[in-house]
């Protein structure tokens, strides 16, 4: 392509824009593939080829490294192998957005912050409130807390010009907060006992990493190579495997790695450009057909009215929906934040809804809950009834909803 920006005006779009628009694009197609992988999964699970289905992701499969040996569940691999890279993108996405784009500056993170806030309460509380006579259940108070980016994001590109860019900005950052507050839940009430020796390693390497950063180290093969080695000790350390794709991200440097012009990109944003479409269209889909296969066989629509499916349910249709818009409304009417620009509160309450779509996050904080197999099932059966259940309402309310006034004054 001929350069002509020595000739006339840069017909670029700013890289923070052009970047998000990559990053809507590439999480709505992801969301598109993970819908397929979830249906395939089910379709699977009721078929006659439901036995090879279980029994593949219950094989064990290992490797010897010197004097390591790792022997675990294929489905074992793909939740604490696969889905470290999946945290580790997570992790790249937040420290971006929170030093170089959407959350930079208190006034960009007061509504999404605000909303994702309620978003994460309120669901949890309805779960507890369910499972209040089941204390055995009452430990997976936090799978409803969390909204799957890429089904919120498909769901929205369908509706095209329907829904303004502001508001699949604020999904998207809020989104993202929603997944930091998910990590720290994991953190702080999903990890089992610790082995000391293991965690002091994983410590000291993740120094290591640090100081790299600090001494201006800008390849990135140092980086991932010792980011394998910090997976390993953390998996060993109790502390779930995937918070070390999380620690991984905080220390890739973003600077640019040359000043020879505005679109130099730094090691973070070429480490989370090269994981965007891997992630989004090969280890989410993998996740999602290894975790969503269910059998529906012997149940019925008391199998739903049970503690576990129906606090997961309730969680993410009704207290997502009344978490996110009744706290930004909140926020709104207090004078704290405004109402994003071109959207009407109908709209406001239509995204409210499709936060409710919590698939990726909630089907991996149910396996980190339990290890039962029928509460692990149920977990399925209330995630997934609760987010087709905002989908379809949150996607007929924002196609019914009008636009906003041309001549709003929101800001």
């Amino acid at each position: 392509m001929k350069d002509t920006s020595a000739t006339s005006a840069p017909q670029h779009p700013p890289r923070s824009a052009s970047f998000l628009n990559a990053f809507l694009q590439s999480e709505a197609l992801g969301g598109y593939v993970l819908m397929l992988a979830a249906a395939a999964a089910l379709v699977v699970a009721n078929s006659p080829a439901a036995p090879v289905y279980f029994d593949v992701l219950g094989a064990k499969l290992g490797f010897q490294a010197g004097p390591v040996l790792l022997k675990e569940t294929v489905l074992h691999w793909i939740n604490d192998g696969l889905m470290a890279v999946f945290f580790l993108l997570v992790g790249l996405e937040i420290k971006r957005e929170v030093l170089d784009g959407q959350l930079r500056g208190a006034a960009r993170i007061v509504l999404p912050g605000i909303a994702a806030l309620g978003g994460m309460a309120v669901p949890a509380v309805i779960y507890v409130l369910v499972n209040l006579g089941s204390p055995d259940t009452l430990r997976g108070w936090a799978i409803p807390a969390a909204t799957d980016i890429a089904f919120a994001l498909g769901i929205l590109a369908l509706l095209g010009s329907r829904v303004p860019t502001s508001l699949k900005i604020f999904l998207t950052a809020l989104a993202i907060l929603d997944d930091l507050g998910a990590i720290v839940i994991i953190a702080l009430f999903y990890t089992s006992d610790l082995n000391l020796f293991a965690l002091g390693m994983a410590g000291a390497l993740l120094a290591c990493l640090f100081c790299l950063n600090r001494a201006g180290v800008l390849r990135l093969a140092p980086y991932l190579l010792l980011g394998v080695v910090l997976w390993y000790f953390v998996l060993k350390s109790g502390v779930h495997a995937t918070l070390a794709g999380v620690a991984l991200a905080l220390v890739i440097p973003l600077r640019p790695q040359n000043q020879g012009g505005a679109h130099a990109h730094s090691p973070l944003h070429a480490l989370e450009h090269a994981l965007h479409k891997p992630v989004a269209l090969l280890i989410v889909p993998i996740f999602g057909f290894a975790n969503a296969g269910v059998s529906f066989a012997g149940m019925g629509l008391a199998s739903l009215a049970q503690p576990v499916p129906m606090g997961v349910a309730l969680g993410l249709f009704l207290g997502k929906q009344l978490g996110v818009f009744g706290f930004a409304w909140l926020a709104i009417k207090a004078g704290i934040a405004s109402l994003p620009r071109h959207a009407t509160y109908t709209q406001l309450y239509g995204v409210a809804l499709l936060c409710g779509i919590g698939f990726t996050m909630s089907l991996f904080i149910g396996a980190l809950a339990f290890t039962d197999a029928a509460a692990i099932d149920a977990t399925k059966i209330g995630v997934l009834t609760g987010s087709l259940a905002s989908a379809v309402v949150g996607f007929a309310l924002l196609r019914a909803a009008g636009p906003a006034p041309e001549k709003s004054d929101q800001t």
